[in-house]
């Protein structure tokens, strides 16, 4: 199935990728890299939606390219992009066609400003448009892209080259992306979009902070409009949801309902913030969605978290729901981008029965409770969990304060303690903050050598269903992107 025929808009003559048909299955967006373009490439040749995540996805592709950019494939999407210069520059810059020592630290890409530079905006566009390009290559089914609301800074420039190679459908979630639509719908037409950002310790006088971004900074010869990509939220109320439906900056296609159960960023519980007996958010009646509500809207949605399970679609079918968004499953098959290692060791330890999840409320930055697999006998007895060094040097969950002399700053609540504080951060919020960034880098098997010649270990992310894939494999050791979709459309339910 493709994304087809497309429907224009009453207000402006855009096209917007809307199917006569929406996909059942969605692969979830899962970052850094675990939904990489293989993976999302596989789902989607099978007919359904498959996902690459946008999350970090500049400094994973020139971390690819200073490894030698293994069977050509960057650079082979790089050649089909508008933007031949660019993408030039790019390769002159990070390309090293042996790969780099392993004693050598991969080269940084400068971390994200406000000011950031036409350039530092160009890798991302580049970025954005090779993933999505490779996705689509040589096929004619749909791929989407995930993006955090909470990492603004790049997004815009990641949808703008993904936009040019073809995307079918934005999703978003870790916040309220409710300017993102308007800015597809600029961005589809080559004009500059903004998007608001947030400053802590903002005062009502001072002048709001917008994120810019202008296509025609990066003139590629296009003229024609692009067809704008299907917009899906993903929200953990119906009120958001309804919030979205009425006050979001430009149309949008349809929504999936998230549950605290997925993996990554959960929404934190609605209500009074309390934590069970081991450190846990705690959940409540506030937390489930209203589904009646939900299909009052009219849209399309597809249900998240806790529908792993054979016979899932036919289960989020009976509730009234187009079909079901499922990560945790496709994470460790065959295609996704987790490391062998890391793979393997999950996959040992889920059917042995004991691997375990632990939702953090205080892991990430952002202060989102976050998803965090407990591995026994860890991948190197310097992979302490709780014991992770402190450092920030790739930005991209960092916040932006107003300095007292009314500069914007940033600053990340992982980063080394002194600097945070100096910054006039309270100490209080550093407490068990790990560098997620970095540590999804290395799952996804690009870790940073750090100065002192440490690098840096995994941190793995799941959602609670992880032990479902006892039951998909059986006595195998691995499995594919299909075998979960045969396992989710089976129709006989187990869950």
């Amino acid at each position: 199935m493709t994304i087809l025929p497309y429907l224009r808009t009453a207000a402006d003559g855009l096209m917007i990728r809307t199917p006569s048909r929406w996909p059942e299955i969605i692969q979830g967006g899962m970052g850094v890299a675990v939904s990489h373009w293989p993976l999302a490439r596989a789902v989607s040749v099978a007919g359904h939606l498959g996902v690459v995540s946008g999350t970090g996805i500049d400094t994973v592709i020139v971390r690819r390219l200073q490894d030698g950019d293994a069977g050509g494939h960057i650079r082979r999407a790089l050649a089909s992009s508008p933007w031949s210069g660019l993408a030039d520059q790019l390769l002159a810059r990070y390309f090293l066609p042996a790969g780099k020592p392993d004693e050598q630290p991969y080269a940084r890409l400068p971390m994200w400003t406000l000011s950031a530079t036409a350039w530092r905006k160009a890798v991302a566009m580049l970025s954005g448009y090779v993933e999505v390009w490779l996705a689509k290559h040589g096929h004619g089914g749909p791929v989407g892209i995930n993006l955090l609301t909470k990492v603004p800074l790049p997004n815009l420039a990641v949808l703008y080259g993904a936009m040019h190679a073809g995307v079918d459908v934005v999703l978003m979630g870790a916040g309220i992306p409710r300017e993102i639509p308007g800015a597809l719908d600029r961005m589809a037409r080559h004009e500059a979009a903004q998007l608001r950002l947030e400053v802590v310790g903002a005062r009502p006088t001072d002048p709001e902070q917008w994120m810019h971004f202008d296509p025609q900074t990066y003139a590629s010869g296009v003229t024609e409009p692009l067809q704008r990509p299907a917009f899906f939220p993903i929200v953990a109320a119906h009120s958001l949801a309804h919030m979205m439906a009425k006050k979001a900056s430009g149309a949008i296609q349809g929504f999936i309902i998230e549950g605290p159960t997925a993996g990554g960023h959960n929404a934190p519980p609605r209500g009074a913030k309390t934590v069970d007996e081991s450190g846990q958010p705690v959940y409540g009646e506030r937390d489930v969605v209203d589904l009646g509500e939900i299909a009052k809207l009219g849209y399309p949605y597809w249900l998240a978290g806790s529908f792993g399970f054979r016979g899932s679609l036919a289960a989020a079918q009976a509730l009234g729901a187009t079909g079901i968004q499922v990560g945790t499953l496709f994470a460790y098959c065959q295609e996704s981008g987790l490391t062998e290692a890391v793979r393997k060791k999950v996959l040992e330890q889920v059917k042995a029965g004991h691997l375990t999840i632990r939702t953090d409320p205080l892991a990430s930055p952002t202060g989102f409770p976050f998803k965090v697999v407990e591995l026994k006998e860890t991948l190197s007895e310097e992979s302490v969990y709780l014991e992770r060094r402190r450092v920030c040097d790739l930005g991209y969950l960092r916040e932006a304060y107003r300095e007292q002399s009314g500069r914007i700053g940033y600053r990340c609540a992982a980063e080394p303690l002194r600097d945070y504080v100096a910054k006039g951060g309270e100490v209080e919020e550093t407490e068990g903050r790990k560098c997620l960034c970095n540590g999804l880098m290395a799952s996804a098997g690009v870790p940073q050598r750090q100065k002192d010649g440490s690098v840096e270990l995994p941190i793995v992310t799941s959602g609670d269903e992880i032990l479902r894939i006892r039951e998909l494999i059986g006595e195998r050791d691995s499995y594919s992107a299909q075998d979960v979709l045969s396992y989710l459309m089976d129709r006989t339910q187990d869950g």
